[in-house]
């Protein structure tokens, strides 16, 4: 919703302040399976595992989701061995799943 749209804003200023614009992009999704936590995001990238995250603060969370997008397109693989750069988003993670292999 409305919420949804000036939380995806912001956070695209705040990828383009840390850099991040043109590595990063966003998308929305009507519904992504977290309604007991209702603001969600996901990571995924082509030959990357994939995270689900919910629970998370539009608010609190940006320092820690930018930190998050730097710790995953820096690891081989998208594969985050150790999250705790992440910060609080860390606790928020409810799903990995790794990458498809390449054929």
């Amino acid at each position: 919703g409305e919420g949804g749209e000036r939380f995806l804003s912001a956070l695209r200023e705040a990828l383009a302040r840390d850099g991040l614009g043109d590595a990063v992009d966003l998308a929305s999704a009507d519904c992504m399976g977290a309604c007991a936590e209702p603001v969600s995001l996901a990571l995924q990238g082509e030959g990357r595992a994939s995270y689900l995250f919910s629970g998370v603060s539009p608010l609190e969370d940006v320092a820690d989701i930018l930190a998050t997008c730097r710790e995953y397109l820096a690891a081989p693989g998208g594969w985050i061995v150790d999250a705790r750069p992440c910060g609080r988003l860390r606790l928020c993670l409810k799903g990995r799943i790794p990458a498809l292999p390449r054929d």
